[in-house]
This record gives structure tokens, C-alpha cells and sequence, in this order.
């Protein structure tokens, strides 16, 4: 059966437009390449281990970033998903965050909250234990400690351990599966014969 010259047409059409697609393709993923989009990772090693430093001194990543030339927030997230060896630098610097927090909570627990006592005229005329004080350090400490068991589970955490053992300290048996068995198996076996 002989094809009609307007389907000739139409597939020689389908063909040239699905080449033309593919080389436009081909030419984008190209110039991409040649010019990636968006704008350029300020990331820089000096910038990263500058606030890696802040970072491992116990700071926030928010305190850190306020520090003059170092990046925001989602910028350092972003890092952390681009650049491995960043990934690893920050996870170390956290890591780290653990043990100057313990040395800040010794810090803050020898410190000795004072208030100073005053006369009707302003003099001062003594010093006296401040209570007010004695509480904000309370919560500096458990907050301080409660991070760094975040970061090191291991050595700062509570321990709380939860076992199980059966009879003389070995694994436990759970017979209630089994007594159902037999006596589902005792029934079928009155009813069958």
C-alpha cells in the first residue's frame, strides 16, 4: 500500500523536531558545564576552618555566623550537603563543641554569684550570696550539659540500660506462641478424629 506524500511529511517533521530536541539538550547540558547557574559557593578552606574554630570553642553555628566575613546559616547547611570535606570538618568541630562546653560547665560552676549590698545613700556595705544568680547558673550548667550529651551521647550522656534475661541470665523464651500452637493443634486434632 502506497503512503500518502503528507505522511511522508509529517514523520520526516516528527524525526527533525526530535533531533532539534535532542542537540538543544545537548548544547544546554554543555553551556551549563562551560557556565554553571546561580551564583558562585562563597566556600573557601580558610573561611571553613575559621568557622569550624568558633564552632569546635563550644559557640553556637548562629553565634558564629554573626562573626564578621563568615557566611549565614543556610550557606554553611548548604556547605554541609556540597562539600564533603566540610561535612567532615563540622561534624568534628561539633564534636569537639562537646568538651569545651564540659570545661565551661566547671567554669561556671566554681564561680561564685554575689550580689552587692548598698545603704540608703548608695554605699556599697557588703556582699551577699545571690540567689538569682545561683539559678541562672543552674540552667547555664543543665543547658550546656544537656547539648553536649546531644553531641556526645557516649561520654556525656545519661546511661540507662534496659535488659531483659531469661532463666540463669540467658536469653528470655516466649512460650506464649507456642502454647497457642499446641493448642490449636489439640483442637484440630479432636475435631479431625
Amino acid at each position: 500500500m502506497a503512503r500518502k506524500k503528507e505522511d511522508n511529511v509529517k514523520e520526516y517533521e516528527d524525526i527533525k523536531t526530535s533531533e532539534a530536541v535532542a542537540f538543544k539538550a545537548q548544547v544546554d547540558k554543555d553551556a551549563e558545564e562551560i557556565n554553571p547557574v546561580g551564583r558562585p559557593s562563597s566556600y573557601t578552606k580558610e573561611i571553613a576552618v575559621t568557622l569550624c574554630s568558633y564552632l569546635s570553642m563550644g559557640k553556637s553555628l548562629r553565634t558564629a555566623c554573626r562573626q564578621e566575613g563568615m557566611p549565614s546559616m543556610p550557606t554553611v547547611y548548604k556547605w554541609i550537603s556540597d562539600f564533603p570535606e566540610f561535612l567532615n570538618q563540622y561534624t568534628r568541630a561539633k564534636e569537639e563543641s562537646a568538651e569545651a562546653l564540659a570545661e565551661d560547665m566547671l567554669d561556671i560552676a566554681d564561680e561564685s554569684p554575689t550580689a552587692v549590698e548598698k545603704d540608703k545613700d548608695g554605699n556599697v556595705v557588703g556582699t551577699k550570696i545571690d540567689s538569682a544568680g545561683i539559678a541562672r547558673n543552674r540552667l547555664r550548667v543543665e543547658t550546656r550539659k544537656w547539648v553536649a550529651a546531644k553531641l556526645k551521647p557516649k561520654k556525656y550522656g545519661d546511661l540507662s540500660k534496659l535488659e531483659l534475661t531469661g532463666k540463669d541470665g540467658g536469653a528470655m523464651e516466649v512460650d506464649h506462641f507456642n502454647a497457642a500452637l499446641e493448642d490449636l493443634l489439640v483442637t484440630l486434632e479432636k475435631k479431625l478424629g
